[in-house]
């Protein structure tokens, strides 16, 4: 799977001096997260208040880490040994039975969410430790294994019990994780995961970021069209659809002018990779769970284009993209140091019109969702052509 291009050697490490495009192998590996989001989005229709918000959360974080570490390894490894494909695409089977125990995840099938979860990081984090012996940094997944044992219990426990406890207990196994991760993975005895040990390619990093991006905004337009053929044709479920996707369009744009256009720029000038990578990393979680609450909200719309919106689907509407604008802020921070004044102003608009919209169809709050997103796209390019911004640096600290 590593393509005609690359044949099989017996070096670890990605080679530099080779194409670093994204491989057939990971391009397979996302295509596992349309079915993960998509079943995601679903579950969060199914339980449409707060208490469903914070479980399916709950469930987006260890999915969101297993890709990360995935596009990580990838990266750093040659993805032509068969040893690494191996560990991939079992790790990719892995995450498919639990995107496909979403639905019970909180009943029947927790343990398999949990026990797979446990698994694949285990599994994964010792298969690296032997593939990175031989180059000396096998201790990135000697600290790695050491935390996901430590962090097993509380997503084991979570699959055997029910009730309140379950998602407390996988949200804090999943908040030690990600902080530990932010830490560096700090164990006594073994330290932290020394600055320098990152070897990320600015242009292989942004093109995995901006791909499982383009999932997301995929899937979306999935969902929104099986709503529309699930329910039939009428003028205003095909307005609701067309908006829905004006929604959709207007989310990429954003995305991707201009921080998404320089990240790999960024991430090659920092003279610590990990203090860009590790916020983009973070900033996408956001900015994709801003995507998955709009893919549900979209659902919505165009099942009930004409109702008077609930207060829970006007937080759907309204809180998707205001969730994805405070995440691209952030990836304004990472990408430039500082945050663009159109984020801020889209959220302060989203928010003040939460009363005014109360009244309004949902097609209609829908409408002016993609009023205020189209200006902020617009507001970006002005900015930019009036005040091309410079990319974030800093100095290199140990």
């Amino acid at each position: 799977m590593g393509g005609p291009s690359t044949p099989e050697s017996h070096e670890p490490l990605r080679r530099r001096d080779r194409p670093l495009r994204a491989r057939f192998l990971e391009l397979f590996f996302d295509l596992v997260y349309v079915f993960a989001l998509t079943e995601l989005s679903q579950y969060l229709v199914r339980h449409f208040d707060w208490p469903g918000a914070g479980r399916t959360l709950v469930l987006l974080l260890p999915l969101w880490w297993l890709w990360a570490l995935t596009a990580w390894a990838t990266d750093t490894l040659e993805p032509s040994l068969t040893w690494i494909q191996v560990i991939v695409v079992t790790a990719m089977a892995g995450i498919l039975v639990m995107a496909a125990a979403i639905p019970r995840a909180y009943g029947p099938e927790s343990e398999i969410f949990a026990g797979l979860y446990v698994a694949i990081n285990l599994g994964a984090s010792i298969s690296y430790t032997g593939v990175l012996r031989p180059v000396g940094l096998h201790r990135r997944g000697v600290r790695r294994g050491i935390w996901f044992a430590a962090s097993a219990p509380l997503w084991i426990v979570g699959g055997l019990v029910h009730g309140l406890v379950q998602p407390l207990l996988w949200g804090l196994a999943a908040a030690l994780e990600y902080v530990v991760g932010l830490l560096r993975w700090p164990v006594p005895g073994l330290g932290r995961s020394p600055l320098g040990e990152l070897r990320l390619s600015g242009e292989h990093a942004s093109e995995r970021y901006r791909q499982v991006f383009i999932i997301a905004l995929g899937e979306t337009v999935l969902v929104s069209g099986q709503a529309y053929a699930q329910n039939g044709f009428s003028p205003t479920r095909l307005a609701a659809l067309v908006a829905s996707f004006a929604t959709t369009a207007l989310l990429g744009r954003i995305y991707i002018y201009r921080a998404g256009e320089l990240l790999d720029r960024a991430i090659t000038r920092s003279p610590t990779l990990w203090r860009v990578a590790t916020p983009a990393t973070h900033v996408h979680l956001l900015m994709i769970a801003g995507v998955v609450l709009t893919a549900a909200a979209d659902q919505l719309l165009i099942a009930h284009p004409t109702g008077r919106a609930q207060p829970a689907w006007i937080a759907a509407i309204l809180g998707g993209p205001a969730l994805f604008l405070a995440g691209r802020a952030l990836f304004d921070v990472t990408v430039f140091g500082r945050v663009s004044w159109s984020r801020l102003a889209g959220l302060l608009v989203l928010g003040a019109l939460v009363p005014g919209v109360l009244l309004l169809p949902m097609v209609a709050v829908s409408v002016v969702v993609v009023i205020v997103l189209l200006g902020i796209a617009v507001a970006n390019v002005a900015s930019w052509r009036a005040h091309p911004r410079e990319l974030a640096t800093e100095p290199e600290q140990a």
